[in-house]
């Protein structure tokens, strides 16, 4: 059976974003199952860690605070979540780069990943969770646990500020939702030239039309 492009798009974007929600969803599951809040597990030597934490806000542990701060959040999600669909539909009926699809549904999974997180945990979990909002949507914490302290140091002496003062290379815990919006973005900022060639294309050829419509306009004219 062949497939039109723009139906492989849709396939394609469809298995991106269910690959990403099903395997960000259930590690999640899992750490909620099993692993204590503030837990930490050795995977690999001492640079590889699964450490159980939970966060109000942004990705990598960003916070926002208050009640207040996760409803403007959250709304805000929702907010960019709707105009990374209409982008990404956009892009498929374009037939844009297949590469910019991808990344865009692997932002667009991310983002779904960890709203859920906020919107529904606080009730799917309830019996589990220990944060005070528990039993209401939309106030549920997001489930962070990938650590990776690759480098443990201290700042040089001479170092302004922080002086002496402890350092850790790459300190943030995240999730596959936050490690599926850095990549997607990453490659979009890497490969952005090969991307948005049809961009260009689009854009020469309306300037192409414009032109000989302008000239046919002057021809008649005369």
């Amino acid at each position: 059976m062949k497939f039109s492009k723009t139906t492989k798009y849709w396939l394609i974007s469809i298995f991106v974003l269910a690959t990403v929600l099903f395997v960000d969803q259930y590690l999640k599951n899992w750490v909620l199952h099993n692993m204590y809040l503030g837990q930490t597990k050795r995977m690999i030597g001492n640079w590889f860690f699964l450490h159980f934490t939970e966060n109000n806000g942004m990705a990598f542990g960003l916070e926002i605070g208050g009640k207040s701060g996760k409803f403007i959040l959250t709304g805000f999600r929702l907010l960019a979540v709707a105009g990374i669909i209409w982008y990404l539909i956009k892009q498929i009926f374009k037939n844009a780069h297949i590469g910019l699809i991808i990344c865009i549904s692997l932002i667009l999974a991310g983002a779904i990943g960890n709203i859920i997180d906020s919107l529904f945990y606080g009730v799917w979990y309830s019996d589990i969770v220990t944060y005070d909002e528990k039993g209401k949507y939309f106030l549920g914490r997001v489930v962070d646990m990938f650590y990776f302290p690759i480098i443990e140091t201290h700042y040089p002496s001479w170092f302004p500020f922080w002086a002496g003062e402890s350092f850790t290379f790459f300190r943030p815990v995240f999730n596959i939702s936050d490690a599926s919006i850095s990549a997607g973005v990453i490659a979009i900022i890497i490969f952005q030239k090969k991307f948005f060639e049809h961009e260009k294309k689009d854009t020469i050829e309306e300037n192409s039309i414009e032109n000989n419509s302008t000239e046919q306009t002057i021809e008649n004219h005369i």
